[in-house]
């Protein structure tokens, strides 16, 4: 309405303008032209807003369409919850019976590998007046190893045992017994010289697992450790601690291990464990 009276009035002026002087003339044109124009920027705006308004439109129907389907999911989970509730209920008590078999399995870890370093502990002390290179003491992956040399063990090429280390099985056989559960490994080792006789020991397949043997039948015999724990093999030139190149490296190389661990048996029976299902 406001626009029709400019342009009324502007006719108007028109019709008159052998009335009014040239500087009102000039004044009515240009108000004209400012007319045209802001009538042209109002209709470019109608036109923007019309097209916001079809983008909302839409934008309104996906809403309405998106809350459909989340009423149609929620109806779903509704209709099944008594179903859910119960899965989830199982699940939560496999959890917590996972739960209680991995801490069962650490526990019993943590206190076999207490046992151990106290019963290297032990070893170590007995043995604190033995020469550090004929005899070592170490826990190694959950287990106590003693290395002890050949030639505090034995003379060359030889596999029985010397008077002189007597006095070091008699210790070691103390702590075997002291810990009457755990199973005894004794395992002997060679360096790579070739050994050919054609008596015992033949070779060195013959000697390490004879030089075992008899440091099992020692602890058996005169220290009283119960054959039923023992388990003896050689190893052979297979096994070394080091490079045979050396005078040094070769002496490593030939001991005698002895590996006292839990009964083979009580470790299966603890990895057989389950959880254990309420």
């Amino acid at each position: 309405m406001r626009l029709f009276k400019i342009l009324t009035i502007a006719v108007v002026g028109l019709s008159l303008t052998s009335c009014v002087s040239k500087k009102q003339f000039d004044a009515l044109n240009l108000n004209y032209k400012q007319c045209i124009e802001d009538a042209g920027d109002r209709m470019r705006q109608i036109q923007d807003l019309k097209g916001e308004n079809s983008s909302l439109k839409g934008q309104n129907d996906l809403l309405v369409g998106q809350n459909s389907a989340l009423k149609s999911s929620l109806d779903a989970c509704l209709a099944n919850a008594g179903k859910g509730s119960t899965n989830i209920d199982k699940l939560v008590g496999e959890i917590n019976a996972s739960n209680a078999y991995i801490k069962q399995l650490i526990s019993g870890k943590s206190r076999n590998d207490s046992l151990n370093m106290a019963l290297s502990n032990k070893l170590k002390r007995s043995l604190d007046n033995i020469a550090d290179q004929d005899v070592d003491v170490k826990v190694l992956k959950g287990v106590v190893l003693i290395s002890l040399s050949d030639k505090m063990l034995y003379q060359v090429g030889k596999y029985e045992i010397q008077p002189a280390a007597a006095d070091v099985l008699a210790k070691v056989a103390k702590v075997i017994n002291d810990y009457d559960t755990y199973s005894v490994l004794i395992e002997g080792n060679t360096d790579n010289t070739p050994l050919n006789s054609a008596n015992a020991p033949r070779d060195n397949w013959d000697l390490s697992a004879l030089r075992a043997t008899a440091v099992a039948k020692v602890l058996q015999n005169q220290f009283g450790v119960n054959p039923n724990r023992i388990t003896a093999g050689g190893r052979s030139e297979y096994n070394p601690k080091t490079t045979n190149a050396s005078v040094s490296g070769r002496g490593e190389n030939r001991r005698t291990e002895i590996i006292i661990m839990p009964k083979l048996d009580e470790f299966m029976k603890l990895m057989d464990i389950a959880p254990v299902k309420k």
